[in-house]
């Protein structure tokens, strides 16, 4: 005679409040491309604290808006002369290269050839040690756009700028870009300043992104029922200040969430 008993795996749920699941040679390459992080496997025990985040009223009108911006910027972008193309820089000196080069141009008298630079930008709302604020970066850091018309003369007044250290090229030839690579690069920066111009009280939302973690970091969970585990982050939510990490209950990772001021670097 044989006993048969089932064992039921405990299923329990700790509640700590609402969250959210949430580039030198003279040949180079520009990747435009959005990674993604993939969502780890959930086999085992899942402390689930999530709640939806709440759609904004507004996006139906903010989308409208934006892409009024787009195709204004499209439309412009069709009737200007002459090519765009990319030039590599030392890090940190886009935006000197940008005055170097407007200063030889002039000083050059290549105002028929030369026509504009451009260092793409973005505004995003960082968030270091809790606090938020918006701070405009590089959206390619080291390298900036110039309009111009290429000629030997023309080529010569940008490859010597100083900090310039080449065009982006392919078999050393430099290599236009095109209608919507450019559009691309110099869309964050249209949609910022249609912002800032718009009148009333609704701004374009801005892109929020964590300074002090990133997916990967180890680190210690210093506060909550948690307290005193390691756990690896595995999804940051920087709207919500909230992430996810697998932390190692009953002898195996769990994915919990925590806030940002639960957890410290190891």
């Amino acid at each position: 005679m044989s006993d048969t008993h089932a064992t039921n795996e405990p299923d329990f749920e700790i509640d700590l409040g609402p969250a959210d699941a949430a580039a030198p040679s003279d040949d180079f390459e520009v990747d435009l491309g959005v990674d993604s992080t993939d969502e780890p496997d959930d086999d085992g025990l899942s402390i689930d604290l999530s709640e939806p985040e709440p759609a904004a009223e507004d996006d139906a009108e903010s989308d409208a808006s934006d892409e009024a911006v787009l195709e204004a910027l499209r439309e412009e972008l069709r009737g200007q002369i002459g090519d765009w193309y990319v030039i590599h820089t030392y890090s940190g000196m886009e935006n000197r290269v940008k005055q170097n080069l407007d200063s030889r141009v002039k000083t050059l008298g290549m105002e028929e050839y030369i026509f504009e630079t451009v260092v793409p930008t973005e505004e995003v709302v960082e968030t270091r040690s809790g606090t938020r604020k918006t701070v405009t970066r590089t959206v390619l850091p080291g390298y900036v756009l110039v309009r111009m018309e290429l000629t030997d003369a023309s080529w010569a007044a940008v490859r010597h700028t100083p900090s310039v250290t080449g065009f982006v090229a392919h078999a050393n030839a430099p290599v236009p870009l095109s209608l919507d690579e450019v559009h691309k690069m110099l869309a964050p920066a249209a949609l910022a300043k249609a912002a800032a111009a718009a009148s009333g009280p609704k701004k374009r939302t801005r892109k929020v992104e964590v300074a002090d973690f990133k997916v990967g970091d180890s680190v210690m969970v210093v506060n909550g029922p948690f307290s005193g585990v390691h756990a690896t982050i595995t999804e940051i939510n920087a709207n919500s200040q909230r992430l996810k990490a697998l932390v190692e209950i009953l002898g195996r990772e769990t994915p919990v969430d925590l806030t940002f001021n639960q957890i410290a670097k190891v």
